[in-house]
């Protein structure tokens, strides 16, 4: 039997645009789907003590599926997993993901822009890492390259810290968003050395004159103990990007592909509705999903009436939720079911 679960990031609208995108949103087959599914709530209904959760809520989906969940309120413990990903052992301790960053100097606050649009290309990262790994040692931390985009520290005494996704303050205020803990103090000195560091640098110059943004702070976020281990029941997993490298080992794959492997158990992350959501960038996020239904919806629907795919589970997020939609070639029997895309808005 071939089981087929998809995650979707940001394919739930928010309920303000909901009725305006569901009118403009052309996909028959993704109607179909989850008009004929059976439905539930993917995550537990918790509101942690400080009133908002440090990473969304497809974060917390997978950091549950993998056995990742963290302890509190925090960003999913994935930092040494995804450093074994970049071929480094972490050995022992306990480290996290630094991650170089674009924070906004807004009127009154600091705001976080979405990691994705740095753009770091690796000799820009690698100078830059340069720079502020001798800052980390003369606080006794060890700062590692994994890629340009991703450096870990060692950081044992910043076990206790509380620390969120950058995915979730993107476009945020970060006060709150900020390491909350015993050593956040100490964290934030290593970060202010390297932000005066990095500020007027070289390489910001030219970046600015390319009209690129500056890379001027640091994200620290992925806590935990260098033996951490991350397990799931998944038999395949595909189109794992990002920090996600870090649950298993995958490979940019279309369906065809991964229709042929037959998956026993397979996840399939399609995360093109991340960015344009994150950015408030509706229209974009209309050509997505426009562009998910004809490469994956469409031909997933065919599959599931085929007999090639035997059970699919859409699993639909936005920033406040998730929904599980399952759908099997019973259900799609359901001739009086009107295909209907409300269930999305729901």
């Amino acid at each position: 039997m071939s089981r087929l679960d998809i995650l979707l990031p940001f394919a739930l609208p928010p309920a303000e645009l909901a009725a305006d995108l569901r009118k403009a949103l052309r996909a028959p087959a993704l109607a179909t789907l989850v008009a004929r599914a059976s439905t539930g709530r993917a995550l537990p209904a918790d509101e942690p003590a400080e009133g908002f959760h440090r990473a969304l809520p497809h974060e917390r989906w997978l950091a549950q599926a993998f056995r990742a969940a963290p302890d509190g309120n925090s960003s999913p413990p994935i930092a040494p997993a995804l450093m074994r990903r970049l071929g480094a052992e972490p050995g022992a301790g306990s480290w996290f993901v630094v991650q170089p960053v674009h924070i906004h100097v807004a009127r009154d606050h600091l705001v976080l822009v979405d990691p994705r649009q740095l753009m770091l290309p690796e000799q820009d990262a690698r100078a830059l890492f340069d720079i502020a790994a001798p800052l980390f040692a003369d606080y006794g931390k060890t700062l590692h390259y994994g890629d340009a985009s991703t450096w870990f520290v060692r950081a044992d005494d910043w076990h206790e810290l509380r620390t969120s996704t950058p995915d979730a303050a993107s476009g945020h205020n970060i006060d709150i968003w900020m390491p909350r803990g015993p050593t956040e103090r100490d964290w934030r000195k290593v970060q202010n050395e390297v932000q005066m560091h990095w500020f007027n640098h070289a390489i910001n110059e030219a970046r600015e004159a390319r009209g690129l943004k500056p890379v001027n702070s640091l994200w620290l976020w992925g806590g935990a103990p260098a033996d951490a281990t991350l397990a799931s029941n998944y038999t395949d997993t595909f189109n794992l990007s990002g920090w996600t490298r870090s649950l298993g080992t995958t490979a940019p794959a279309m369906l065809p592909q991964i229709l042929a492997s037959r998956p026993q158990q397979g996840l399939a992350l399609l995360d093109t509705l991340l960015e344009p959501a994150l950015s408030n960038d509706w229209s974009r996020w209309l050509d997505a999903m426009h562009m998910l239904e004809e490469q994956w919806f469409a031909p997933l629907l065919e599959a599931l009436r085929g007999g090639a795919l035997d059970h699919l589970s859409l699993i639909a997020t936005n920033d406040t939720g998730v929904a599980q939609f399952a759908v099997s070639r019973l259900s799609l029997r359901k001739f009086w079911v009107k295909p209907s895309l409300a269930p999305l808005h729901s």
